[in-house]
């Protein structure tokens, strides 16, 4: 029998992602609300918007969203769970305040949120949560409240997304290359006074651990970092995915794995950092190089989330592999500060 929200103690549930441009006239708006506050160059932001407009200026972000979508619905369904999801973005169509919005008119008045992102740190999780009460705020006074499940960097199911996406990329090298493959765990750097005041660094170190710990046979690996977007003189997590290739190629290794462990699904940091400019990068350094997929709507994965969404409801023990405990529900006020800006 399905459980009713009145069993639940839920309205619904919201699946809250970064966003992206779907097509060229979106790209300016939609990087100019990225970087809103952040005093970023427009002619920076003119590059950055080449890379969407060679794609015709469309990120697959949204369209990954919208399969993550449906398949989160199907799966509570099958699960037994009454309850409906919606989708807003925290930069794009369909906005958080108006997902927020549509649901308070049918009445919600507590909702579940499932951010796209497995790891914690400013980025990754407290500005979820400060994007959320923003959007409740333009809703107003009949805003649901809206509760967010935790990190999820160490559950099974995400983690065994990942070890069959890797195995994938495998199997796709040349036979005689697989055993001599090194994995490049790759995740989108951040400042180094961000990384100290959370875990993000620490946990993407185990997820990747655990990955390579279920694989069939061991494999040199290393976690490095991409995407970074900041001023050249404040410093970031490194070393770059292009610089480590480089390195690799000096010590004679030719066969490279990138796995996007970072990201729960493609967008342009995957698409154009990695298959573009990571993919060119290794080809000029006579590399065989394969990128592994993120993990989407592969099924291990959307089922994790109906457990994360049922462990929430059910108060259970949070599941967690590895060494790390699971982090808690709810965050505490002081985790994962924003970073200092210059001159503060």
């Amino acid at each position: 029998m399905a459980a009713t929200t009145a069993d639940i103690g839920y309205d619904a549930v919201l699946l809250v992602s970064f966003g992206g441009p779907e097509g060229p006239d979106d790209v300016m708006p939609f990087l100019e609300n990225v970087t809103r506050g952040r005093g970023v160059p427009t002619e920076r932001l003119e590059e950055v918007a080449q890379h969407y407009q060679r794609r015709g200026g469309r990120s697959p972000i949204n369209d990954h969203s919208r399969a993550l979508l449906a398949a989160l619905r199907e799966a509570l369904v099958t699960d037994g769970l009454d309850l409906p999801v919606e989708w807003g973005n925290r930069n794009w169509r369909p906005y958080l305040s108006d997902a927020l919005q549509g649901l308070a008119d049918r009445g919600a008045s507590r909702v579940l949120a499932i951010a796209t992102s497995a790891y914690s740190s400013y980025s990754s999780c407290r500005q979820y949560l400060e994007d959320i009460e923003r959007a409740r705020a333009e809703v107003g006074p009949r805003a649901p409240q809206v509760d967010k499940i935790r990190p999820f960097f160490n559950h099974p199911g995400f983690v065994d997304a990942l070890v069959d996406r890797v195995r994938d990329a495998l199997d796709d090298l040349p036979p005689e290359r697989r055993e001599q493959a090194h994995l490049a765990f790759t995740a989108h750097s951040i400042p180094v006074s961000m990384a100290a005041a959370c875990d993000y660094e620490e946990q993407l170190r185990e997820t990747s651990s655990l990955v390579v710990e279920q694989l069939e046979r061991p494999l040199p690996w290393e976690l490095v970092w991409q995407s970074r977007s900041g001023p050249p003189q404040v410093p970031w997590l490194e070393p770059d995915i292009g610089d480590h290739l480089a390195d690799l190629a000096g010590k004679g290794v030719d066969t490279v794995v990138m796995v996007p462990v970072g990201f729960v699904s493609d967008h342009m940091e995957v698409v154009h950092d990695l298959d573009t400019e990571a993919t060119g990068r290794a080809g000029e350094l006579g590399m065989e190089v394969r990128r592994a997929g993120t993990v989407g709507t592969h099924p291990r994965f959307v089922a994790a989330l109906v457990e994360l969404v049922r462990e929430r409801l059910e108060g259970a023990t949070p599941v967690a592999m590895g060494r790390l405990p699971g982090r808690p529900h709810v965050c505490p006020p002081d985790c994962c500060p924003p970073p200092r800006r210059p001159g503060s």
